[in-house]
């Protein structure tokens, strides 16, 4: 049914290299692409977390071509690593897991957050760092148990030196576009989806060096935490299918993020805007850039970023 609505209504095709093919300038420049991948990747008879009379459970599940199709987003020299520490990456049971994986290896795509070890990342130059990936659930990378995420971070820049971590954290939906250092919960079925700024603050206590979080699917803050940087959240980039796209969820962001050594020496954002489900642009309103200035400044007064109307990411006076 998404297939043929996203054929009728903009003549567009459902091959998911089509989809993402106008952000592919977005990343033209990037050494390392860190995308969080929230589905299932592959092909063939699997478990599913959906029981057969459950009436509000998603199980996500995308083809094989999913995998090369994210690996276009970076140039031949660029390093493309993926996160499976997430609510859907296991929507096709653990084996499920596997396939995604094996999958986006084969696509020359590295995969982070299978475990509590860093994936490595090595540049062309011979620059060194890692990714590492974590997620709210009862799983070996869990993002409430701040203790284990101070000490794998701090395992991970003993090991690598520089360290990126992603996480996805926070409470989603429309309502949840506000950063507060307290638990939160996950919609009407209060699950933790834990602290984001006490996970931030655990993961700069291990040493990382920029957090990346991705949970609540709303832009939120941005803060700078010494030589560190923490995105609370850069919205949706691609949805498909039964998605809700009403503001402001149809708003994304891709973050660029300049390092030297373990210092963030400069950032910038790129908006991007979905007109429908797999429908996604670059969006010249800059929308996104507002929004998170906003929150920047109302949650952290003294710490949040400030983002210019040309997305450059600026230190609070």
């Amino acid at each position: 049914m998404a297939e043929r609505r996203l054929r009728a209504s903009h003549g567009l095709s459902a091959d998911p290299a089509t989809l993402i093919a106008p952000l592919r300038e977005l990343f033209a420049d990037a050494d390392v692409v860190l995308l969080n991948v929230e589905t299932a990747i592959g092909i063939g008879p699997t478990s599913t977390k959906c029981g057969p009379r459950s009436r509000n459970c998603y199980a996500f599940r995308g083809p094989p071509s999913a995998a090369p199709a994210l690996r276009s987003l970076g140039d031949a020299n660029a390093v493309v690593v993926g996160n499976v520490a997430n609510n859907h990456a296991r929507d096709a049971g653990d084996e499920g897991v596997d396939s995604t994986i094996a999958h986006l290896a084969r696509a020359g795509v590295l995969a982070t957050g299978a475990d509590t070890l860093a994936t490595p990342v090595v540049l062309p130059d011979g620059t060194k760092l890692s990714v590492l990936g974590f997620y709210t659930g009862e799983i070996l990378t869990d993002a409430r148990n701040l203790a284990a995420v101070r000490r794998h971070v701090a395992r991970a820049v003993e090991m690598h030196g520089t360290v990126i971590v992603t996480a996805h954290i926070g409470a989603e939906g429309v309502d949840a576009q506000r950063t507060r250092d307290s638990t939160e919960l996950f919609l009407a079925s209060r699950i933790d989806r834990g602290n984001p700024v006490a996970f931030a603050q655990a993961a700069f206590e291990g040493g990382a060096s920029l957090v990346v979080g991705h949970g609540p699917h709303v832009l939120r803050a941005a803060e700078w935490r010494g030589g560190g940087l923490v995105f609370y959240s850069l919205g949706n980039l691609v949805t498909y299918g039964p998605f809700n796209n009403v503001e402001p969820l149809n708003r994304g962001t891709v973050a660029c993020a300049d390092l030297v050594g373990r210092a963030v020496v400069g950032a910038e954002l790129r908006a991007t805007i979905q007109r429908a489900p797999g429908v996604v642009m670059s969006d010249p309103s800059g929308r996104a850039l507002t929004l998170i200035d906003s929150l920047s400044v109302l949650d952290f007064p003294t710490s949040g970023a400030r983002v210019s109307i040309w997305g450059e990411l600026r230190r609070p006076n």
